[in-house]
């Protein structure tokens, strides 16, 4: 069955010192690079002239992130920018590259300019 396969993988990679060691060391890249477009974004949003404090961003983990912009605002970032994310602010850092991140910091910061955001 699927999760059975999974399962399996998982030991077999585990098990295995070499694969154990790729496997570990592929994560740390992953987690490094999220890390890098966390502050990125965040430098690109200011960059762009936003007056938001956006520490909350840096502060945070993981592949997404609470951006503390309004339901409105996430409309407008889709609307107006293409950018998609849940109407509750969280937007996907996993998603963001050196060729998207200034352009997703400008929309961001259009859409909040003079506005009130949360900040997590």
């Amino acid at each position: 069955s699927p999760p059975i396969h999974g399962a399996l993988i998982v030991k077999e990679v585990l098990s295995d010192a070499a694969l154990s060691k790729q496997y570990y060391a592929e994560c740390a890249a992953m987690a490094e690079r999220i890390g890098g477009m966390r502050l990125r974004l965040r430098e690109e949003i200011e960059a762009a002239g936003s007056k938001h404090d956006w520490s909350h961003v840096t502060d945070q983990i993981g592949m997404f992130a609470f951006t503390g912009m309004t339901a409105d605002m996430c409309d407008e970032l889709t609307a107006e920018h293409a950018i998609y994310l849940t109407k509750d602010g969280r937007i996907s850092i996993a998603g963001l590259n050196a060729g998207n991140v200034a352009t997703v910091a400008r929309a961001i910061h259009a859409v909040t300019d003079g506005k009130a955001i949360g900040s997590g």
